[in-house]
């Protein structure tokens, strides 16, 4: 590795919640710039979640999250002219940022509806463990479970 690791940078905890993995989703959310919007898109979304679940939104939230984070992902690996889909165990960071990131692709996968709605449904369903990204995590274990045998070439 050349030179020295990147630090850091600190996030400023979300206005309304005051929660730094809320402010994460926002800026996943933001396109161009527009972080008013995608505060918006969120904050409506946690409104469509409490009022359709009775729940409290940033629990359903947390469990989502929980829920559709991987604890191992597949990396290719070439060894001898060969690729092997290596099995590797996936640190606590990159696990949320994967989850986050495949909650957001299968909520702007959906057409007809705002995103603050489709986001909701998808969070909802990733709480009671099952939709879209539930099943991408499920798959990611299936392929992780095949290529065990191939799990001593990781470096």
């Amino acid at each position: 590795m050349r030179g020295k690791p990147a630090t850091k940078r600190v996030i400023q905890p979300d206005g309304k919640f005051g929660r730094e993995d809320v402010s994460k989703l926002i800026n996943y959310i933001m396109e161009r710039g527009k972080k008013n919007a995608a505060r918006e898109i969120v904050y409506d979304c946690f409104d469509i979640i409490s009022a359709k679940t009775k729940l409290d939104p940033l629990d359903v939230f947390t469990q989502a999250i929980r829920n559709v984070s991987p604890t191992v992902e597949i990396r290719g690996r070439r060894v001898g002219g060969a690729n092997y889909q290596v099995p590797v165990a996936v640190r606590a960071e990159r696990s949320y940022t994967l989850g986050c990131r495949w909650l957001l692709a299968a909520a702007r996968a959906k057409k007809g509806k705002r995103m603050a709605e489709k986001l909701a449904e998808e969070l909802t369903a990733a709480y009671n463990n099952e939709g879209t990204t539930f099943k991408k995590k499920q798959d990611t274990y299936k392929m992780a479970e095949a290529n065990r045998a191939f799990a001593h070439f990781s470096s």
